[in-house]
């Protein structure tokens, strides 16, 4: 079950942040990585270990994590737990559907355990007529997406590789059955990928249509039905995550210019829409981003 949003003033005594928590994130939770044609849908399977830390945090901690492309399919395994996007904190029992084109913080406490897929794109979109730009601003059970009986599966389960397996065939069968689907999302897929290994965040979705032999309209239509959102928005989102982790990972080597950014201002304003969310105010995490950035601007 997920609660109705209520909004509460609540601060987690400890804060892991995404880009500056880097260890927390990568020792701390199982992941693991889709390949072959899955990895067409599917960026990984993680699963929480935090077993080990509930003596050096007793009364819990939260992990926040900024804005991303995709979806995240999240099942509970143990106790109830609680997730913030907005100013809304939501008391979580059961299983549910994330979209990731939101700010988020979720709060830990002995007991949890999480197991879930991040997707790229859902392949549920083969099987039921699903707009996914419907999906924003909150968290929604994911019986609307998973049946309830693959659920339980995934919970009876005895191991994270267990349940990798199980849902790695799921998708694996389904994607094989729509093969013949496939051509708009292996162009989604494409070009965020290339995107992010040529730095090239600043195409024209003209351009980019051209390339693939379709109209810039059938474009957009492929990006918002595996998305939610326009070309242009993915692209941005893809691009500032990637400017913000180099900048915090090895802020002497950043350049604004290597990401298409016609000066540090450009740069340093996207920034600032990307951590500032009016919605997050209260939390303040992009003030130890915005340090490292200032600090490299004065250099």
């Amino acid at each position: 079950m997920i609660a109705r949003a209520t909004t509460l003033v609540y601060f987690a005594a400890v804060q892991h942040i995404e880009f500056v928590h880097s260890e927390h994130f990568e020792n701390n939770y199982h992941r693991q990585y889709a390949t072959g044609p899955l990895s067409l849908f599917v960026d990984f399977f993680w699963q929480t270990k935090f077993e080990h830390l509930w003596q050096k945090y007793p009364d819990g901690f939260s992990d926040v994590l900024f804005p991303n492309l995709g979806y995240t399919y999240v099942i509970n395994l143990g106790t109830p737990y609680e997730m913030q996007m907005g100013q809304n904190r939501l008391p979580v029992k059961g299983d549910g559907f994330l979209p990731r084109l939101n700010h988020i913080e979720a709060f830990h406490k002995p007991g949890n355990t999480l197991f879930g897929i991040k997707f790229k794109v859902s392949p549920v979109i083969f099987e039921k007529k699903v707009n996914f730009s419907e999906y924003s601003g909150t968290m929604f059970p994911l019986s609307y997406l998973m049946d309830q009986s693959l659920i339980n599966e995934v919970k009876h389960s005895h191991s994270f590789e267990k349940r990798v397996q199980l849902l790695s065939q799921h998708y694996e069968q389904m994607i094989e059955q729509y093969k013949g689907s496939l051509q708009p999302m292996h162009i989604v897929t494409e070009i965020l990928q290339q995107a992010v290994i040529n730095n090239s965040f600043d195409t024209s979705v003209e351009i980019l249509a051209a390339k693939y032999n379709i109209s810039s309209r059938t474009l957009q239509r492929y990006f918002e039905a595996g998305t939610g959102i326009s070309s242009k928005q993915a692209l941005q989102v893809l691009r500032i995550r990637k400017a913000v982790s180099h900048i915090v990972a090895r802020p002497q080597t950043f350049h604004y210019g290597v990401y298409s950014y016609y000066d540090y201002s450009h740069f340093h304003k996207h920034l600032r829409q990307f951590l500032q969310k009016d919605n997050l105010v209260h939390l303040q995490p992009h003030l130890q981003l915005l340090q490292i950035a200032r600090k490299k601007q004065a250099q």
